[in-house]
């Protein structure tokens, strides 16, 4: 069995050091950079297209764009440049989207799993050169097609969580992407995927399990778990009542994170983000303890783990780690 490993990169700060650390990744030997698409970023296709002309091997993601923002026409044709100029090396993440940032800019999720699938149909249809008349709830298209001929196929993976989303992802998708650091939950959500494959008489194998896990690495474990707490702050306050109660998150933390996000007390926040909130929403801590935790991921399933957010206190020195420690140890161990 062989696993990737690939890391998170959000695309704020210096576009330069964005690109610096794409190419660190490759020359670490990672499988794959995958960059965030939030409209309040900078934009994820152009910083996946300055690095893909600066490295060789390396998998480029975007995970993950959603149909509401962007019609898939536009996604789609977006996805065949790239894939043109990486010399097919990219992947196309597409999930339902944050419903709170869709809101902020005047988007209802509306009928979420449909609006999926569509965009999904849509976009495959236009990557092969059809000619598309559409006529679903979400999107209507006539006589669209795509002035791009694409003659490398572009790999759809859909970020899911939901159960039905995962059941989707199962039947439709080339790879599915589940932001977890629990490895029951990612066990139950592969059990989803499975249902959604039996569908369309497909095999599990044939789908690429990937988890994208809120990471920190770093050899002094304090410093690890530290740096991780503002992002599990968001993670914990995003959570879905139900994930909540599985993890043992009481609503009154939940409530104080949020309150404390809304107030930006950044101090506030690192006094209620425990250790114990950070063992269960992240893997944090030394390479010896990520090794462990990453192991739990592999044996319930995953085959592809993408290192996110924050990756450490200091991320090139994280990126090092993860390349001649953390990489080096799964290939001896798998």
């Amino acid at each position: 069995m062989s696993i990737r490993v690939g890391v998170e990169l959000l695309p704020t700060g210096k576009i330069d050091k964005i690109v610096e650390l794409a190419c660190l990744s490759e020359s670490m030997g990672l499988d794959s950079v995958w960059v965030t698409d939030h409209y309040y970023n900078k934009n994820a296709y152009i910083i996946l297209t300055l690095i893909s002309q600066r490295t060789s091997k390396v998998l480029l993601g975007i995970g993950v764009t959603n149909p509401y923002v962007v019609h898939p026409a536009w996604t789609a044709g977006a996805a065949a440049t790239l894939q043109e100029a990486c010399g097919g090396r990219f992947i196309l993440g597409i999930g339902a989207g944050d419903k709170t940032t869709l809101e902020s800019i005047g988007i209802e999720r509306k009928k979420a799993l449909r609006a999926v699938r569509e965009c999904i149909e849509i976009i495959r249809r236009l990557l092969n050169c059809e000619t598309v008349t559409y006529d679903g709830e979400i999107f209507k298209l006539r006589n669209a097609r795509l002035n791009i001929k694409t003659s490398i196929r572009v790999p759809i993976y859909v970020g899911a969580q939901a159960p039905k989303m995962l059941q989707l992802a199962g039947e439709i998708a080339d790879g599915v992407i589940i932001n977890s650091s629990d490895p029951e939950i990612v066990r139950e959500a592969i059990r989803n995927i499975e249902v959604g494959a039996e569908k369309t008489n497909r095999k599990i194998e044939d789908i690429d399990i990937a988890v994208c896990t809120c990471f920190s690495v770093d050899e002094d474990e304090k410093r690890a778990v530290e740096s991780a707490k503002i992002v599990v702050a968001y993670i914990l306050a995003g959570l879905s009542r139900e994930v909540a109660e599985k993890l043992g998150i009481d609503q009154e933390t939940i409530d104080k994170v949020r309150q404390s996000l809304e107030k930006g007390s950044i101090d506030e926040i690192r006094k209620i983000i425990t250790e114990e909130h950070v063992s269960k929403l992240a893997i944090a801590g030394t390479p010896e303890q990520c090794i462990e935790k990453i192991m739990k991921m592999i044996k319930v399933g995953t085959r592809h783990i993408i290192l996110g957010s924050p990756l450490g206190p200091d991320k090139k020195k994280a990126l090092e780690i993860i390349g001649r420690k953390i990489v080096q140890a799964l290939k001896e161990k798998i």
